[in-house]
């Protein structure tokens, strides 16, 4: 089983890109623009970790395409992401998201400026998981992949999710709760989100997988 510094793995619960969400009615359009969908990464800055300065940068298709495919070609990550291939299958994943309504944004993890992990930060209750377990307003999702392998068994995974969940909850203030689903099978990964801060609510059947649903409360945050 791959090592938890490696990823979470990416969702399994649609047949589709996880970006294409439930349709959101006309009248709800306005309440959404005025709350900002999932405000913006790129403006967050840095966080330190016991490894470096982390610091998310939304991808930009004509810079890191050939990166992200790479990362999604090796085979510990391909065995999790399913996106294993040429680069049209990585861009067309990345695409759904940046060209869809923006609830989910993906980024590039840098750790004192060079690029090692790839995440995507999401409106979890706009997005299908949400027909899964009972969201509350402006929940935000996580996914994580520890691209480079020089990264993997250091004990990574465990400080970046605590550091981007802080990076979520220190910008996204009407955000409650940060929340992931990784593979209950995926021990390693699970107690990577234990030992992070987060604490398993209640096991979730998704298509593909049964999942530990696994929350980081606001309220908590101070008694970590």
């Amino acid at each position: 089983m791959p090592s938890t510094d490696l990823h979470t793995e990416a969702p399994r619960h649609t047949g589709a890109p996880r970006t294409v969400a439930p349709r959101l009615s006309a009248e709800s359009l306005p309440l959404l623009a005025e709350a900002d969908l999932l405000d913006s990464p790129a403006g967050w800055g840095g966080i330190t970790t016991r490894a470096g300065v982390l610091r998310l940068e939304p991808v930009r298709l004509d810079r890191d395409l050939e990166l992200l495919t790479g990362w999604m070609n090796d085979l510990d990550v391909e065995a999790y992401w399913e996106l294993a291939g040429p680069a049209t299958v990585t861009a067309a994943h990345v695409r759904a998201q940046l060209d869809g309504d923006s609830h989910s944004i993906p980024c590039l993890g840098l750790l004192d400026g060079a690029p090692m992990s790839y995440w995507e930060i999401y409106r979890a209750d706009l997005d299908p998981l949400s027909a899964y377990y009972p969201a509350r307003p402006h929940d935000t999702g996580i996914h994580l992949l520890i691209g480079d392998g020089t990264n993997r068994g250091r004990g990574l995974g465990t400080a970046l999710l605590r550091a981007v969940a802080d990076l979520v909850l220190d910008n996204r203030p009407r955000c409650m709760r940060v929340v992931a689903e990784p593979d209950i099978r995926n021990t390693p990964s699970v107690s990577a989100f234990l030992n992070s801060g987060f604490r398993c609510s209640t096991e979730i059947d998704l298509p593909g997988k049964r999942a530990a649903l696994m929350i980081r409360e606001r309220a908590l945050r101070n008694l970590l």
